[in-house]
């Protein structure tokens, strides 16, 4: 078997390539198995499955969900998710407003600060995409407002910056029980620093099947926590 990558996003939300691209770009570097867990959409996923029968790359139907952990913000990644989920979909395209309003929200500090970025540019840039601050970064970026991405977030958009915007978060524990409901089950990604026993089992009690403990730079860090909660008890994952 090759490999697997079970954390990728296409042009559906802020990824740079469409979905049928991903499972060729998979297949080039490798990979057998991949998820598409694009935020908050199932959008790109039928094109990738496509793809993915033609080059003989199996595409998992994902999705990644910011959720209100203890300590903020934290992504949930969710997988093997059915397509016409009444309750799924409504909870997505809900999730996909509130990006949106986001946006919205972002472009008027901007222009507080004396940017001319516009609601259209930031569509432009996200195109048929659910909107996320890289795309508002991208139409500054065209626009010659900022040197590159890094420097939007840098200078204007990160968590602290004059144009930040929380989120409005939903509680972990009835997103995980959406995605149960639906036939998915579910990971905590990129933990990083909140990768400790203690945050284990509240993940744990709150039904997260998993945890992504492959993230560059936070995987030996992740992997110690893991074994940590192991011996005092705690297991996650399955």
């Amino acid at each position: 078997m090759g490999g697997v990558d079970l954390h990728l996003h296409s042009q559906a939300s802020d990824g740079e390539c469409p979905p049928g691209d991903i499972p060729r770009r998979a297949r080039a570097a490798g990979l057998d198995v991949i998820a598409l867990t694009d935020h908050d959409t199932l959008a790109g996923v039928a094109a990738a499955s496509r793809a993915g029968d033609e080059v003989g790359v199996t595409v998992i139907a994902g999705c990644e969900f910011s959720v209100a952990a203890d300590w903020g913000e934290m992504h949930l990644l969710a997988y093997y998710l059915p397509t016409g989920h009444a309750e799924l979909d409504a909870f997505l395209e809900r999730q996909r407003g509130e990006r949106a309003a986001r946006g919205r929200e972002i472009v008027r500090r901007l222009h507080g600060l004396g940017l001319e970025v516009t609601d259209l540019d930031v569509r432009a840039a996200a195109g048929t995409g659910a909107v996320g601050r890289p795309h508002v970064a991208r139409a500054m970026v065209a626009l010659a407002l900022v040197r590159d991405v890094q420097d939007a977030f840098d200078r204007y958009l990160a968590t602290g910056r004059p144009a930040y915007v929380p989120k409005r978060l939903p509680a972990l524990a009835p997103v995980v029980e959406l995605v149960r409901s639906a036939g998915g089950v579910t990971s905590a990604a990129h933990l990083n620093q909140r990768a400790d026993p203690q945050s284990l089992e509240t993940l744990k009690q709150a039904g997260v099947d998993a945890v992504d403990v492959t993230v560059p730079a936070a995987w030996e860090e992740a992997l110690r926590a893991v074994h940590q909660a192991r011996m005092a008890g705690t297991e996650v994952g399955r």
